[in-house]
């Protein structure tokens, strides 16, 4: 099953999406006729994992880590499926990374790998964009708009051994499947249990294969995984952030 969340004329509504359509508790709703997509959860915070695949060793020349290697991205960083991401006017090097993202449904902290399935409520999909010429991994990682995510939540997956790839103005720039993953999602969120205490929305994200390329204004990235779903965002003009809602959920006209 698919949930996704959309803003209507009267505030964000959530339910079933299902061929173009979203069934809420209060009526049905056509998507891109009465509704825009949202990000499918209202994390407080996104924990994404890095250097989760072998690909991404090499190309980056990185060692392998001993456990999972990860950062956070605040949920200013959110946009939703289809949205435009403004490209950060700090920054000339900006790229990309497809990544399989599992969004949590109950609150939990210290969790045994046999007990994630019993607190992830599925699996979405996560762009982490980059901004490869700033100093620091947040600078690099935690600007507005740098964590398109959806297009809905996928109930019904088993997150190993899915088909991925990414295409940039329609280039294949990224093609794996997530059993060559060095840590897999239920390691991965188990020991970021040992950690972090999560909260219901939270959103873990498990990495991506090598990255070859950059994007720029005008680009659509489009992140595919077989089972979820396909995220879709077009890069534009930095002066596009003055348009990103100061609001988590906007009403959108």
């Amino acid at each position: 099953m698919k949930l996704a969340r959309i803003a209507t004329d009267d505030g964000p509504v959530a339910g079933r999406y299902e061929d173009g359509v979203v069934h809420a508790e209060d009526g049905v709703y056509e998507v891109g006729t009465d509704a825009d997509f949202l990000p499918p959860c209202e994390p407080s915070a996104l924990y994404c994992v890095g250097r989760n695949f072998a690909t991404t060793l090499d190309q980056m020349a990185y060692e392998r880590p001993d456990e999972p290697d990860f950062f956070i991205k605040p949920a200013a960083s959110l946009v939703g499926h289809r949205d435009p991401v403004p490209s950060p006017c700090f920054s000339d090097e900006v790229t990309y990374a497809g990544e399989l993202a599992a969004v949590i449904d109950d609150p939990c902290r210290t969790l045994a790998e046999d007990e994630v399935s019993e607190v992830v409520r599925g699996y979405t999909i996560l762009n982490d964009l980059d901004a490869l010429d700033q100093n620091g991994r947040t600078a690099r990682k935690a600007f507005d708009a740098s964590g398109p995510l959806g297009p809905w939540i996928e109930t019904a997956v088993d997150p190993t051994g899915i088909d991925m790839y990414t295409d940039v103005a329609g280039e294949r720039r990224q093609e794996a499947t997530t059993d060559r993953m060095l840590f897999d999602p239920d390691e991965i969120i188990s020991h970021l249990s040992e950690r972090v205490t999560f909260r219901p929305g939270d959103v873990v994200s498990f990495g991506s294969p090598a990255n070859p390329g950059l994007v720029e204004p005008g680009d659509t990235v489009e992140i595919t995984y077989e089972g979820v779903g396909t995220l879709r965002n077009t890069v534009v003009d930095a002066s596009e952030r003055e348009n990103l809602p100061l609001e988590a959920d906007p009403v959108r006209a």
